[in-house]
């Protein structure tokens, strides 16, 4: 199955394996299945062999969907599981070393907290999409202050025609709050991951997401 262009994706999921609840693959399948464009295994601390079990789930998931399978951070793993995304935060490694790592067929991401590193990513050589954020405080994230919507109005006035996500504390509720800023593409967590109908809630998401504006 074909699977999209990082510019054709609008909505993007970070989700932990879900051990707790033992239904990984069958919220996958719900969450692609509504609109998920890209997922990514986002679960701080899992030694290598178990990250790489639980993304052999998701990368089944996606193949299933023709979605995209994000790796987070670590180029290593990557190097083993060869998602489709491999994404990076400011002080992972550098671009080139993950290019001659990883070759030019996977797609790089960068996080940004900040205008400036927002207008670094926006040029910055071999890096496919940003994210900026958080826009607003996170359990995801704990610590990491954020830097609002100022940061999205910068984003969305950049002249460049790379992709760009917000990410940061956005849900149903303030979507439209978040789309008035610029936003196109957004990544979300809990706004899925704790949803009743993960499939409704992403299918809400891609509707409001790709309506005429």
């Amino acid at each position: 199955m074909r699977k999209p262009s990082v510019s054709d994706a609008r909505l993007y999921l970070c989700t932990d394996g879900r051990r707790d609840r033992g239904d990984l693959a069958d919220f996958l399948d719900a969450a692609l299945a509504g609109g998920v464009d890209i997922v990514q295994l986002r679960e701080k601390g899992l030694e290598a062999r178990e990250e790489l079990r639980l993304l052999e789930v998701f990368r089944e998931a996606c193949d299933r969907h023709g979605k995209l399978l994000a790796v987070n951070d670590r180029a290593d793993i990557a190097y083993a599981i060869r998602p489709d995304v491999l994404h990076l935060g400011q002080d992972d490694l550098p671009v080139p070393i993950v290019r001659d790592m990883l070759g030019d067929d996977i797609l790089i991401g960068r996080s940004t907290h900040a205008p400036e590193e927002a207008s670094a990513a926006a040029v910055e050589a071999g890096v496919d999409y940003f994210c900026c954020g958080p826009i607003w405080p996170t359990p995801t994230k704990p610590g990491r202050s954020a830097p609002g919507p100022g940061l999205l109005r910068h984003a969305a006035v950049l002249d460049t025609d790379r992709p760009w996500f917000g990410i940061g504390g956005i849900d149903l509720a303030n979507l439209d709050e978040v789309m008035s800023h610029g936003v196109r593409r957004v990544v979300v967590v809990r706004a899925i991951t704790e949803a009743d109908d993960p499939k409704a809630a992403a299918e809400e998401f891609r509707r409001r997401l790709t309506a005429p504006r």
